[in-house]
């Protein structure tokens, strides 16, 4: 287990308020005060310890399959169906959407290894991740992977009420490997799929997966 590059200048600064809270604790409230002092110093290492959970950064060998769609993250699946993709691809697609919640990896990972073709940033709300319009009307990316047979899959990473900070890594033209880290979305929110109409979809609503590791469809 490592600790994301997003969250390191955080934590360090974090610590740095963490050690001074430790120190005020102990020169002013001790001993007259003991048991303030304790819950102070108490509540400020359970929150330091939530923040560093926050980021995380598991490692771990990657199951590669060419026709396994892998988990682009952590989290519980909350919708499967069948609907229009309208930016990109325009066509019927199975979308499966996984919700991220604050202690969940926030590490997005390829599902596919391929190209990337298309790629976008669309500001916009921060509704909450589950809320029918924060697909379409939500901060979010759009990232289109081209896969060597030439199938394309389209995903998305999406903003909520808490998570209002997205990184991606990704450049249309680059090529990723299946599984690889292309962004990451702090404190949870959640990533939409878009797949063909002939994948094999093998989770189901309620599942957990995790990034990188689950499989969540197959295709033909």
């Amino acid at each position: 287990m490592t600790i994301h590059k997003e969250g390191r200048t955080l934590l360090f600064v974090l610590l740095i308020a963490l050690v001074a809270l430790i120190w005020v604790a102990d020169h002013f409230l001790y001993p007259e005060h003991a048991i303030a002092r304790n819950l102070i110093i108490g509540a400020g290492l359970i929150f330091y310890v939530m923040i560093l959970q926050f980021f995380r950064s598991p490692v771990f060998e990657i199951p590669t399959q060419a026709n396994h769609v892998l988990a682009p993250a952590d989290g519980k699946v909350v919708v499967i169906e069948e609907t229009e993709e309208g930016e990109y691809l325009k066509s019927r697609r199975k979308q499966v959407s996984i919700f991220m919640s604050p202690v969940n990896v926030h590490v997005n990972r390829m599902p596919v290894a391929g190209t990337i073709s298309y790629f976008r940033y669309h500001p916009g709300k921060y509704l909450v991740a589950w809320h029918p319009k924060s697909s379409t009307e939500n901060e979010r990316t759009t990232v289109v992977a081209r896969m060597g047979n030439g199938t394309e899959i389209l995903f998305r990473q999406i903003a909520g009420a808490l998570a209002r900070r997205i990184k991606w890594y990704v450049q249309t033209g680059q090529t990723l490997q299946q599984g690889e880290e292309f962004g990451f979305i702090k404190f949870g929110s959640r990533v939409d799929i878009f797949l063909p109409l002939n994948a094999r979809v093998v989770v189901k609503p309620g599942e957990m997966t995790r990034g990188g590791r689950t499989v969540i469809a197959e295709l033909p």
